[in-house]
């Protein structure tokens, strides 16, 4: 089970956000502000609007957490500098979030590709 942080400005969103979390089996933590790197998380689902938010995204990123973003508006520059592991724009079908975040989980668990002689 990962600990998902839920950083959503609109309370119906969260909610609904949180159901499709606990229903793929995590658990899901509102933000609440503060330093993230306290709480361990292992994702964590960011609208990049909210205030702190990029703040928030960037400390997670440092740590690689992957972050995945959702919004009403197209991704800007800052925000797809902090290389998210999905970008999705509201409103998104809920299948589109799960596999989103199952591939971010699997992403983030997988080591880190050795270098072939080839590469080399």
């Amino acid at each position: 089970m990962a600990r998902i942080l839920i950083c959503e400005p609109h309370d119906d969103i969260s909610a609904l956000l949180e159901l499709v979390i606990r229903r793929l089996g995590h658990e899901p933590v509102a933000f609440a502000g503060g330093d993230v790197e306290q709480i361990g998380i292992d994702a964590a689902v960011i609208e990049p609007g909210e205030s702190g938010a990029l703040r928030v995204a960037r400390s997670l990123r440092a740590q690689n957490v992957p972050v995945l973003f959702t919004s009403i508006y197209p991704a800007e520059a800052d925000v797809l500098a902090l290389e998210p592991a999905a970008y999705l724009v509201k409103p998104f079908p809920l299948y589109a979030l799960e596999r989103a975040l199952q591939q971010a989980l699997e992403a983030a668990s997988l080591p880190a590709p050795t270098p072939t002689a080839a590469a080399l």
